[in-house]
């Protein structure tokens, strides 16, 4: 004989499910809510979160180092892709320097907003066009000392002798452009040129072939500013720095023959021709004034 379903003992179920099915509705719903949360200082400037104040949104995001001195000349604002690699070879400078003058604790971590300096401090930026001149110059040698004591009457003003500081700084930099075109350039290979300078298609420099193992020669004096793989495209790379401003690049070579800081000289061996980072054996030569990619076909003498 069948016994009848009691109702009361069903009714305690169903209101039991019910209750732990209410119980899990609370659990999913808990992670979302906290991820909105998480993603709060990603809105824009000025957008405040239901509930909440724009200043309290605003005071997570911190401003980006050197972010005071954007659009200043002298100044480089780091763009996607860059590495410090790359923003001192652009500018001209040499990486350890940019290390120095922006106090950085890792150069391998730079981030996209960042302003970087890219002059010598003391180095009026405006009034070179915010293009280094002669850092080399200024690192390797002291200044002279003896024009800005000329130029400031004993017992003189400070802006006097501020006035006399910015005017030999002024010649200092006359000088180094009055430089610049001095450089006896040399070819940095005796391979058949198989690509031209066309900066409308990218090609920034000359490339040669070779065989592996062929000798690169450095173009000019000068000292080492890098000797590395750490740009991409470029493989084994020298820079050298000259004495006028000029820097020089060497790339893809399959070995290096110098390090960073030595000090160079016109035709001296500095590396091996190779395919690092091509797609054959060659050498890929640039050559850069200040911030300026420049034709090495017209400044390199008749072959």
């Amino acid at each position: 004989m069948q016994k009848k379903p009691n109702r009361l003992s069903s009714a305690l179920v169903v209101a039991g499910l019910v209750a732990l099915l209410s119980g899990c509705g609370t659990s999913l719903n808990h992670a979302p809510v906290e991820d909105r949360t998480a993603v709060k200082p990603s809105k824009p400037a000025g957008a405040s979160p239901s509930g909440g104040s724009a200043s309290s949104s605003n005071a997570d995001a911190k401003p980006l180092p050197g972010a005071e001195n954007a659009g200043k000349p002298g100044y480089y604002t780091v763009k996607p892709g860059d590495t410090l690699i790359r923003v001192a070879l652009e500018n001209g400078q040499g990486w350890r320097d940019l290390v120095k003058w922006n106090g950085l604790d890792n150069p391998n971590v730079i981030e996209v907003g960042q302003v970087l300096r890219v002059v010598p401090p003391g180095v009026d930026a405006a009034s070179v066009s915010a293009r280094p001149i002669n850092s080399a110059k200024v690192e390797s040698r002291p200044l002279d000392g003896k024009a800005p004591a000329a130029s400031a009457p004993a017992g003189g003003s400070s802006a006097a002798s501020a006035a006399g500081g910015a005017a030999a700084a002024s010649a200092a930099a006359a000088a180094a452009r009055s430089d610049d075109d001095d450089i006896s350039w040399a070819w940095p290979t005796n391979g058949p040129l198989i690509g031209s300078f066309d900066e409308a298609r990218n090609n920034k420099g000359l490339d040669f072939s070779g065989k592996a193992g062929d000798p690169v020669l450095a173009a000019a004096d000068g000292r080492v500013m890098y000797a590395g793989s750490g740009l991409r495209g470029y493989g084994h790379m020298v820079i050298i720095k000259h004495n006028a401003g000029y820097i020089s690049a060497y790339a893809h070579n399959q070995a290096l023959l110098v390090k960073e800081d030595q000090v160079v000289r016109k035709g001296q061996k500095i590396a091996e021709m190779g395919s690092s980072d091509a797609d054959q054996v060659k050498l890929h030569f640039e050559i850069r004034r200040q911030t300026k990619l420049m034709d090495p076909a017209k400044l390199l003498p008749a072959r």
